[in-house]
C-alpha cells in the first residue's frame, strides 16, 4: 500500500511538471502566468493548497475582466480535465475561495457557466478516481464539495448577493434593514433557500474517518464558515418573523412551519459533522420559541373558526324559530303557508 502512494506521488509530480513546462512554453504569453498560477494551486499532492498560491489565483481577479474571466475558465477546465480527487478537491477550493474573498469581476464570471449536464451547477455529480480504494471513498467528498458550492451559489441568487462573502459578514447592519423590509413570501422564499442550504451541508459523506486528511479538513473548515453564515441569515429572517407571525397567512404559517421542521431533522447530523464546534443554543431556541408561536396563532385561529362557525348556526337557529312563530299564526288564522312578502301582508290584513 505504502508503495503504491509512493508512485501515485511521483506519478502526480511528473504530471503537474509536465503541465508547468507546457503552459510556461506556451505561445500565448498573456495567459501563461494564469494558467501557471492555477496550476500551482491545484498539484497533485495529497496536501491543502497553500494560502499564497489561493492569494495569487484571487489577485488575477484585481486587472481586468478578460483576465478574471481566463482565470476561472482556466480552473474549470483543469476542474472537468482532471479525474483526480486531489485536483478535483483543490480546484473545488480555490473556487470556494473565489465566492468568499475573491473580487466581484472574479465572482461574477461564474454566470458564464449555467447548469448543464448533471445534478449539479459543476457538473461532477458521476465524478469517481478509480486509481486505488482511498481515492474512490474521496471521490464521494468531491461530488458532496460540488454540490455544496452549487448550492451557495444557488442560494446567493435567491439573497441577492454572496452571503458567505467576507465583506457581507461585516455589514450585519444592511442585512437587517433588508430584512425588515422584505415582503413575507420574498422572506420565506429566502428560507427555503437557506434551510436547503443546511440541508446540502448535511448530506456530507458518512465516511467521517477522511476528516484526517488534511486536504478534507480544510474542505470541512470552509464549510463550515459557510455554514455559520447560512445559520446567521437564518437567525435574522426567525428574528423578523417573531414580529410577523400574527400577519401571516394560513399558507404562509405552514410553509415557515415546514422550513423550522426541516432544519430540527438536520441537528442531529450537524453535531455529528460540527463536533468541535459550539452548540449554538441560542439559535435552536429560537427556533422551538418560534414554533411556539406558530401554534398558539393557528390556535387562536382555530377558536375564531369554531366561535364564528357558532355563532352561524345560532343565527340560523333564530331565524328558524321567528319562522316557526310566523308559521304559528299563518296556521292559526288558517292561512295557506305563502312567500315571506305575501305571507307579512296576509297576517297584516287578518289582524287589521
Amino acid at each position: 500500500m505504502g508503495g503504491k502512494k509512493k508512485l501515485r506521488g511521483l506519478l502526480g509530480i511528473l504530471k503537474d511538471n509536465a503541465s508547468l513546462i507546457k503552459s510556461i512554453l506556451s505561445i500565448k504569453r498573456t495567459t501563461c502566468s494564469i494558467h501557471v498560477a492555477v496550476l500551482r494551486a491545484t498539484t497533485h499532492s495529497s496536501s491543502p493548497p497553500p494560502d499564497h498560491r489561493v492569494t495569487a489565483v484571487l489577485s488575477l481577479g484585481n486587472g481586468s475582466r478578460a483576465t478574471a474571466c481566463t482565470c476561472v475558465a482556466a480552473i474549470m477546465d483543469r476542474l472537468h480535465r482532471s479525474h483526480t480527487a486531489w485536483v478535483s478537491l483543490k480546484c473545488l477550493v480555490v473556487l470556494h475561495s473565489i465566492i468568499t474573498r475573491g473580487s466581484f469581476i472574479l465572482k461574477d464570471q461564474f454566470s458564464f457557466y449555467p447548469s448543464a449536464g448533471g445534478s449539479n451547477y459543476l457538473n461532477l455529480s458521476q465524478f469517481r478516481d478509480t486509481t486505488d480504494a482511498e481515492t474512490w471513498g474521496l471521490s464521494s467528498w468531491v461530488r458532496w464539495y460540488a454540490s455544496v458550492l452549487e448550492r451557495n451559489l444557488m442560494t446567493s441568487r435567491v439573497l441577492g448577493s454572496y452571503f458567505c462573502c467576507s465583506s457581507v459578514k461585516t455589514d450585519r447592519l444592511k442585512d437587517s434593514h433588508d430584512v425588515i423590509s422584505s415582503m413575507d413570501s420574498h422572506l420565506l422564499k429566502e428560507m427555503d433557500a437557506l434551510v436547503g442550504m443546511v440541508e446540502e451541508i448535511c448530506r456530507a459523506p458518512e465516511s467521517l474517518h477522511y476528516q484526517r486528511n488534511d486536504l478534507v479538513y480544510e474542505v470541512l473548515r470552509l464549510v463550515v464558515e459557510d455554514y455559520g453564515s447560512t445559520q446567521y441569515q437564518i437567525l435574522i429572517r426567525l428574528t423578523e418573523f417573531g414580529d410577523r407571525v400574527s400577519g401571516l397567512s394560513s399558507g404562509e404559517l405552514a410553509e415557515l412551519g415546514l422550513c423550522l421542521k426541516r432544519l430540527e431533522e438536520c441537528r442531529e447530523r450537524l453535531v455529528e459533522l460540527f463536533v468541535n464546534r459550539k452548540r449554538n443554543d441560542a439559535f435552536w431556541d429560537l427556533i422551538d420559541h418560534t414554533k411556539i408561536k406558530i401554534a398558539k396563532v393557528k390556535e387562536a385561529r382555530e377558536r375564531e373558526m369554531i366561535l364564528v362557525k357558532f355563532r352561524r348556526r345560532e343565527g340560523e337557529t333564530e331565524s328558524t324559530r321567528i319562522g316557526e312563530r310566523v308559521m304559528g299564526v299563518s296556521q292559526l288564522l288558517g292561512l295557506p303557508w305563502l312567500g315571506s312578502d305575501r305571507l307579512q301582508l296576509t297576517v297584516q290584513t287578518a289582524m287589521a
